[in-house]
């Protein structure tokens, strides 16, 4: 582990120069790419120098209590010196999760897909909740938000819906959320008061370039139709709906949000080529060894991850053992604690897994 931070700050040091030379700007492409990776080797640099800090702060009080006479004194430095013990430690455990090497995806943009599994309309209910919950966290991180296909309920929930979110390090904060959502509540439609079990199933998938996965025209069938909306009423009356099927995988895309048909054929193929993209990642992460597997879960989408409970206002994370007395918060978009959580728990897993 320190030959790694040795070399990571030896590439830091090199990469301060390197953005001081007016001649890396004229290529913007190269520009973009050492500009991420300087950002992201100066917080590991930061976190080095706090430890580093620390250390001596510790190091100085330590001497002083050997030195100093006063009993008052020598207590209240020994009292310090139990807090930077506490202090190093943090430090020291942030900079080894740092060193961790990160996965290329978790700075990719995604696409999100939330459908209403057993429950009826109060399932199609709860999908509309953690839409408006994802949103919410996706407005206090400045990402664009983007609704791809969706298909409306009588009583405003979902049967499903897809959207994009891009911004910095989407896919690392929201890739945890692929699984079953499991929801405990009385629904609005119950007169006795009964408590009813219902779930939606959540899709993260990291979003594809175009060059990152070729989708050849004679592979595809197109549809074209006209547009549905709650009750069977018609959204518009042309013919804009778009459905979009990979024949070699049998992958079947369709969206009719947009009047445009041509404008639904570009969202249809960006969730095409995603759900391809994350097929293929799938099949890849199969053959990685088992170190490469961590305790939060596959993501795998038959994998019931969290239950949501209204009348405790309790949330329970079932991966990390995580329960949260806040499910008021949580559905406004107060997720930071447990998507941080889930974060912590996957790179310790990998730390150990690396380290082993």
């Amino acid at each position: 582990m320190n030959e790694r931070l040795d070399s990571l700050l030896k590439r830091h040091q090199e990469l301060c120069e390197l953005v001081q030379d007016p001649e890396l700007a004229r290529d913007t492409n190269r520009y973009r790419e050492v500009m991420k990776e300087y950002s992201h080797l100066g917080e590991i640099a930061a976190a080095y120098e706090e430890v580093a800090r620390l250390s001596k702060q510790f190091d100085d009080v330590k001497a002083l209590v050997q030195d100093e006479k006063d009993p008052e004194l020598k207590e209240l430095a020994k009292e310090e010196i139990r807090e930077l013990e506490g202090q190093i430690k943090q430090a020291d455990d942030a900079l080894k999760l740092m060193l961790v090497p990160r996965d290329p995806l978790d700075e990719k943009n995604i696409i999100m897909e939330i459908r209403a599994g057993t429950g009826g309309e109060e399932a199609a209910l709860f999908v509309s909740d953690l839409f408006r919950m994802y949103s919410r966290f996706a407005e206090t991180k400045n990402w664009k938000f983007e609704i791809m296909s969706s298909n409306e309920t009588e009583l405003g929930g979902f049967k499903e819906i897809v959207f994009s979110v891009n911004g910095k390090n989407v896919y690392e904060n929201l890739r945890y959320e692929s699984g079953v959502h499991r929801v405990q509540r009385v629904p609005s439609t119950e007169a006795s008061g009964r408590i009813h079990t219902s779930a939606v199933t959540v899709a993260v998938l990291p979003e594809a370039d175009e060059t990152e996965i070729d989708i050849r025209t004679e592979d595809l069938r197109i549809d074209v139709m006209r547009a549905g909306g709650p009750g069977g009423q018609s959204v518009n009356t042309t013919d804009s709906a778009v459905r979009i099927t990979h024949l070699p995988t049998g992958v079947t895309v369709h969206c009719q949000d947009e009047k445009s048909q041509i404008k639904n054929k570009a969202k249809a193929m960006r969730i095409l080529r995603a759900r391809i993209y994350e097929m293929e990642e799938a099949k890849a992460a199969a053959q990685r060894s088992e170190a490469r597997r961590n305790q939060v879960g596959s993501g795998d989408r038959s994998e019931r991850i969290r239950t949501y409970n209204f009348p405790q206002n309790r949330l329970t994370d079932h991966r990390v053992n995580l329960t949260l007395y806040k499910l008021d918060l949580v559905m406004q978009g107060d997720v930071e604690e447990l998507f941080d959580t889930l974060k912590l728990s996957a790179r310790e897993e990998l730390l150990r897994a690396t380290s082993s």
